[in-house]
């Protein structure tokens, strides 16, 4: 009975994983309703889409099909490692949760639901700051309230008002409050959206990111020699995202001519990648390489690689996301990260092992390089940018303290002793 329940599971861990119905199947190759069928427990799974779908939710595929008492004992590991000045004896897990699986289920349940609020709480400072969509609606809102005030006060005046400005007035009050409802309402259902939907992407770099994403952020096209200026953009529905895109292909074009897929593919012959000595067997900028390793198909590297690119005043340019990295897409991120220590070096190749504190303290390989952008003419100040290549850590090693420590955010970070702490965290004990 305990493998019908598999599907279950996998919800349960794509929710704390905060991915979205639609995400996950296309990680995976399916369709999002298929998913939904195994979601449910109306599908059987195994093989290799069970294997696919541990992997993209950071998993053992054993997770999902041993049963309750197996994910207890997950649970409540990974409740270990996220707790701030605890040590738990890990080695009496199993019997813990064999002896009082009550309590293991509350410590758990308990954990899913701080890890969900954690979540919920850095979408929604992140939104809220810095989403265009809701600080237009808000201001939609706002406005009208204000104009139906003006016109109610005016009305309100013991003076005798005109019989037509009268009229006109209850007009514009009205035409107003009809503004308002349908603004409230669009409001309401911007806030009020449900996970299967599909993403509101109100950015031309979020739309770009997510052509990219459908893609798998590869083109075979372009590396066959197709021109990047004649590339179909397809989905990408504005000017400023077409602009966006092809100024980004026009970069991948460069990187592939740079690199050729298939000279890349034997110089790595599926083992841990070199950066450095890429950019020397290759003849080209470190910059050049770690966008390439970002940008070939997945079977080229053994583990999952991000990448993000910013300007020198930290604000993201690129985003490829990889499971349990988590950068602000809009607002200030934390500053401890390779990719913003970088610009404080230009062309000083910076590599480091972080572990990324908050939800599941994922560890990752970073390598990062800072360089100045082309000028145009002789005493024109560099424009300086910065690529970061991130390599998830499939095996930690358990000793925190020799590897650099970093958060997404301020707002969000755990961490209290912290140099470069520039507000108190909401999460905090203390605030």
């Amino acid at each position: 009975m305990r493998d019908t329940l598999t599907g279950s599971r996998i919800r349960e861990r794509r929710q704390i994983s905060g991915l979205r119905q639609a995400e996950l199947a296309r990680r995976v190759g399916i369709s999002a309703s298929y998913l939904n069928l195994i979601e449910h427990n109306r599908r059987r799974i195994g093989g290799k889409l069970l294997v696919d779908i541990a992997s993209s939710l950071s998993v053992e595929p054993s997770l999902l099909t041993q049963g309750i008492e197996a994910t207890l004992i997950a649970a409540l590991r990974e409740a270990a490692a996220d707790a701030v000045g605890q040590t738990a004896e890990l080695d009496a897990l199993d019997e813990f949760a064999g002896r009082f699986p009550g309590w293991a289920g509350v410590l758990s349940q308990m954990h899913r639901r701080v890890v969900s609020l954690e979540r919920t709480v850095e979408t929604l400072s992140d939104r809220l700051t810095h989403d265009p969509h809701l600080a237009a609606s808000m201001h939609e809102v706002l406005s009208t309230a204000a104009a139906i005030r003006s016109t109610a006060a005016i009305l309100a005046e013991p003076e005798e008002i005109d019989a037509e400005w009268r009229d006109r007035f209850h007009r514009n009050i009205h035409q107003d409050a009809e503004r308002l409802a349908e603004s409230s309402k669009a409001l309401v259902a911007y806030l009020d959206e449900s996970e299967d939907e599909p993403d509101r992407r109100g950015m031309p770099l979020e739309e770009v990111e997510a052509f990219f994403a459908e893609r798998e952020y590869h083109f075979p096209e372009i590396e066959e020699g197709a021109e990047a200026d004649s590339f179909p953009l397809d989905g990408l529905d504005t000017s400023a995202a077409k602009s966006v895109a092809q100024s980004l292909l026009a970069t991948y074009a460069a990187d592939a001519r740079a690199i050729p897929l298939e000279r890349l593919r034997e110089e790595l012959g599926g083992a841990e990648p070199d950066p450095m000595g890429l950019a020397a067997r290759f003849s080209v900028d470190l910059a050049i390489v770690l966008r390439r390793l970002a940008f070939v198909p997945k079977s080229f590297l053994p583990r999952a690689a991000g990448l993000a690119i910013c300007d020198a005043s930290g604000s993201i340019l690129f985003y490829k996301p990889v499971p349990g990295f988590a950068l602000p897409r809009h607002g200030v991120g934390c500053p401890l990260w390779p990719l913003f220590t970088a610009l404080n070096r230009p062309l000083v190749p910076v590599r480091k092992r972080i572990v990324q504190l908050g939800r599941t303290a994922a560890e990752f390989d970073c390598y990062a390089i800072a360089w100045p952008q082309p000028v145009q003419s002789f005493d024109q100040d560099p424009v300086y940018h910065s690529a970061m290549l991130v390599l998830s850590v499939e095996d930690p090693s358990p000793d925190v303290d020799a590897k650099a420590q970093v958060g997404a955010s301020c707002r969000i970070c755990p961490r209290n002793a912290c140099e470069s702490r520039r507000e108190p965290s909401i999460l905090s004990e203390v605030f």
